[in-house]
């Protein structure tokens, strides 16, 4: 493809007004929410930023960062800006699979087994201390994270849409803890840190909860789940050119072609690159994709994916670093 034929794919002609409207919504809605938010968690307006990207890709997000740093808060915050039903598990050695799921319970006055649902029939759950839970219960948000559905004995049973899981990990105090499988992973959309706030932040922080004179923010809620799924569908109209959906194939596909990389990402990755890629680029208020759309959202995407070989591990090689050596690597379209 020529440079002046991917110019002209890149955003099409003559689109739908309908759904110029609808994208722009996404915007206009996704910045209300962002706002609120930043009532809350002060100085990570570019963390608060990927975290809508993720919500609009419908994916689950896995926060790794240290105590302290607001992941739970940020979760908690997201669902009463987003509307949504939201509820909390705090995983634990002794936690069963159906004390997340739900189990059939024997009803003794019509002489038959009812379902109970557990909590994770919400729309938005928090996995508090995910790696803190023994694998099978790890295993029982699999089929949720990937399907939306639950499984009980021979009877499916859907999630609420939207359904997305927020699972926290603290990467200290691994003492007792269960490490995550690749494939749970993998299932995975982001994988993200907060960070510590810098030094006029945490002033700002303190500033702002001596002026509430309580602990709790009030947040205004901006939308509602129904909503939240209209945003996400309409992200579909989101216009990828050839030429960066290849961009996006090159970045993946040499994750498995590099030297220092074990397993590389699956196509599920490529998938996940693509969807956030669109949803960023709604948030910037265009209902096209660009190389700059995908490469800022690429680390979060991919690295998660990759295991390195052992040798590079032992010398304390991140997979971020791989994925900023084939951004470096893969020429970028000119679109």
């Amino acid at each position: 493809m020529t440079e002046e034929k991917t110019a002209t794919k890149t955003k099409p002609k003559g689109g739908s007004k309908k759904m110029s409207d609808k994208l722009e919504a996404v915007g206009a809605i996704g910045q209300a929410i962002g706002t609120e938010v930043q009532k809350v968690i002060i100085g990570k307006s570019h963390v608060i930023d990927n975290v809508l990207i993720n919500i609009l890709s419908n994916g689950n997000l896995l926060f790794e960062d240290y105590p302290g740093l607001a992941k739970t808060l940020m979760t908690n915050t997201f669902a009463d800006a987003l509307g949504c039903d939201f509820k909390r598990v705090q995983f634990t050695p002794d936690l069963l699979p159906a004390d997340i799921t739900g189990t059939n319970i024997y009803d003794a006055k019509k002489g038959e087994f009812s379902f109970k649902p557990g909590p994770i029939f919400c729309n938005l759950l928090l996995s508090d201390e995910i790696n803190r839970a023994p694998p099978k219960t790890q295993a029982a948000l699999l089929e949720a994270m990937q399907e939306k559905q639950v499984t009980i004995g021979t009877v499916t049973h859907k999630l609420p849409a939207p359904f997305l899981t927020m699972a926290t990990q603290n990467p200290v105090e691994q003492e007792g803890t269960y490490p995550l499988p690749e494939a749970q992973l993998d299932r995975f959309m982001f994988k993200m840190s907060v960070g510590y706030p810098d030094r006029a932040d945490e002033d700002e922080i303190l500033a702002r909860r001596i002026a509430r004179k309580k602990d709790d923010v009030e947040v205004e809620t901006i939308t509602d789940p129904a909503r939240v799924v209209a945003m996400q569908t309409a992200i579909e109209d989101v216009f990828v050119d050839p030429a960066v959906r290849m961009y996006m194939v090159e970045i993946v596909s040499r994750t498995r072609e590099d030297p220092r990389v074990l397993v590389g990402s699956s196509p599920r990755g490529s998938q996940a690159l693509l969807k956030t890629s669109r949803s960023a680029a709604a948030m910037r208020g265009r209902d096209f994709v660009t190389p700059d759309d995908v490469k800022s959202v690429a680390t979060l995407a991919v690295a998660h994916r990759l295991i390195l070989k052992p040798e590079h591990q032992i010398k304390g090689l991140e997979t971020d670093e791989v994925i900023s050596d084939i951004l470096r690597q893969v020429p970028v379209p000119t679109v």
